[in-house]
C-alpha cells in the first residue's frame, strides 16, 4: 500500500533544517570532546551468492560513538577490563556502515540508504562505494529499510533534496513511518538527540507516496521477509533472504557490535530507544540465530558484516565468513 505524509505537516526548511553542531550533539560528540575520524576507503564487496542472487555489501564509511554513550550503564569497572581485553577502543568506537545490496536478474535491492551528507564526516560515502562498484543508483529498484537512525535513512536524500534513486521503490515498517511521524516523539528522544526525529521526518515528508508500508511477518518483495527486531526502534525491522536451501539474516541494528552484542548481550545499549526491550530481543534472535545456523550480515560488524553465530557457555560469539 502506498502510503503519503499529511499535507498539513509544516515543512519549512527553517523547521527541519539541522546543522553540523546539533547532529554532533546527537552522537554526544561535541559533550565528550571526541574528533571525528578520517572517512575510511570506499568499498563495495561481494561476499556471497544465494540461489543465484549475488549479495555485496556497500561501504558507507563509519561512525565516531563514545564508549560513554554506548554503554551509559555498565560500570566502568567492568566495561574497561572487557573492551581492553577484546581490543576494543575505552574512549570511542568506530563501527563500520555495511549497506547490503542484493541483485539478481530483476532487482538491485539496497536494504538502508545511508547516512547522507550532513550527518558526520566519516560516514556518507554510499554514493563514492556505488561508483567504485559500477553501480548506477539509476539502477536500485528497491530500497528497504530497517528503521529511521540518521545512519539508515539520511541518505536518501542528495544534496538537491532529491530521492538519491531516483527510481527506487521505497519500502518502511508501518511501526516505524507511525513512530518518526508522530509529532510527540521528538519529545522522546534523549537530549541532544532531538534532531533524529527532526530528521526522520523531513525525509518521511520527502519520500511521501512513494513508500509502501509493511508489517513484520510479511513477504516485503519475493523471496525477503520481514522479521520484527524492536527496542533499537519502535519498528526496527530485519530481513531474511531466503534462498532455496539457504537463508541470510540481514540484522540491521538489532546486533551491532561483534564483541559485546553477543558476549554480553544482556547489557543495555545507549543506542536502543528502549534498552529492556533491546536486550530481550537480541537474546531472542541470537539463540534463533545460533539454532539455525543462519548467516547474517550486520551494518556496524567488521569486514563487510557478514558471519554467523555460535553459542559459547551462557553466552553467543560471533564467527566472521
Amino acid at each position: 500500500m502506498k502510503h503519503s505524509v499529511s499535507a498539513g505537516r509544516k515543512s519549512s526548511p527553517e523547521l527541519w533544517r539541522t546543522n553540523r553542531r546539533d547532529l554532533l550533539l546527537a552522537g554526544g560528540l561535541i559533550a565528550t570532546g571526541f574528533a571525528l575520524g578520517a572517512r575510511r576507503v570506499a568499498r563495495a564487496e561481494t561476499l556471497m551468492e544465494l540461489d543465484g542472487r549475488k549479495i555485496t555489501t556497500v561501504s558507507d564509511g563509519n561512525l565516531v560513538l563514545p564508549v560513554s554513550f554506548l554503554f551509559p550503564d555498565v560500570e566502568k569497572s567492568e566495561l574497561i577490563p572487557f573492551l581492553e581485553a577484546n581490543k576494543l577502543g575505552t574512549e570511542a568506537l568506530e563501527p563500520e556502515l555495511n549497506i547490503t545490496l542484493v541483485e539478481d536478474s530483476d532487482r538491485k535491492i539496497l536494504f538502508d540508504a545511508g547516512s547522507g551528507s550532513n550527518f558526520m564526516p566519516s560516514a556518507g560515502e554510499l554514493p563514492q562505494s556505488l561508483a567504485e562498484a559500477g553501480i548506477d543508483p539509476a539502477t536500485i529498484t528497491d530500497v528497504v529499510f530497517t528503521h529511521g537512525h540518521p545512519d539508515h535513512l539520511w541518505g536518501i536524500l542528495d544534496d538537491f533534496d532529491e530521492i538519491t534513486f531516483p527510481d527506487a521503490n521505497l519500502h518502511f515498517p508501518r511501526v516505524e513511518w507511525e513512530f518518526w511521524n508522530d509529532e510527540n516523539t521528538v519529545n522522546l528522544m534523549s537530549e541532544g538527540r532531538e534532531s533524529f526525529a527532526i530528521g526522520a521526518r523531513n525525509r518521511l515528508e520527502a519520500m511521501g507516496e512513494r513508500v509502501n508500508l509493511f508489517d513484520a511477518g510479511s513477504e516485503v518483495l519475493p523471496g525477503i521477509e520481514a522479521v520484527d527486531t524492536r527496542g533499537h526502534t519502535p519498528g526496527h525491522t530485519s530481513f531474511v533472504v531466503h534462498g532455496g536451501s539457504q537463508s541470510l539474516m540481514v540484522v540491521g541494528d538489532a546486533l551491532t557490535n561483534h564483541v559485546v552484542s553477543f558476549e554480553k548481550p544482556g547489557w543495555f545499549s545507549g543506542s536502543d530507544q528502549d534498552p529492556q526491550q533491546g536486550v530481550e530481543t537480541r537474546l531472542s534472535l541470537l539463540d534463533r540465530l545460533a539454532g539455525d545456523r543462519i548467516q547474517i550480515i550486520g551494518y556496524h560488524l567488521p569486514n563487510g558484516g557478514l558471519g554467523r553465530v555460535e553459542k559459547s557457555g551462557d553466552a553467543y560469539r560471533f564467527v566472521q565468513g
